[in-house]
């Protein structure tokens, strides 16, 4: 009667004699691993720095409107206390938008910068990798040819 080969230890055969790299994936791994911390630490800087301005932000809008909510002598200083509440607003309103502006501007800056220096060390890791991978395949087949 015929007997079935064994596909498994076929495929496991095959598959021992391309040999596999784990140092380049530990390598990647930790490049990818590297990179999150720093983007996170740009974000978290960011929302940081966000949320200082939006508190202060918070802080002189609730000064205006203590001043702005004081019980007032004649009914034309309530209108001029309004009028000097919206002007204050909008001249705080955009001190405080260029503030938000400027944070945006560094962490696009610092985002740029790191993906620039990531995709530098990704490329270089990459080329090792191949060059690495091509010499492996090449003994590997010189070694299955010369049996």
């Amino acid at each position: 009667m015929t007997k079935t080969p064994d596909m498994t230890a076929i495929f496991k055969d095959v598959m021992g004699s391309f040999p596999v790299d784990t140092a380049a994936m530990e390598g990647a791994f930790k490049t990818s691993a590297t990179l999150n911390e720093k983007l996170s630490g740009v974000a978290l800087t960011a929302v940081e720095k966000s949320t200082e301005v939006s508190s202060k932000w918070t802080k002189d809008t609730v000064a205006k409107m203590t001043e702005m909510a004081k019980a007032k002598s004649e009914p034309a200083d309530y209108a001029k206390a309004m009028s000097d509440f919206a002007s204050a607003s909008a001249e705080s309103a955009a001190e405080h938008m260029a503030a938000f502006a400027e944070i945006a501007k560094k962490v696009q800056m610092d985002t740029v910068e790191l993906m620039m220096a990531a995709g530098k060390d990704i490329q270089e890791d990459a080329t090792a990798a191949m060059k690495k991978a091509s010499s492996d395949v090449q003994a590997a087949t010189k070694k299955a040819t010369a049996k």
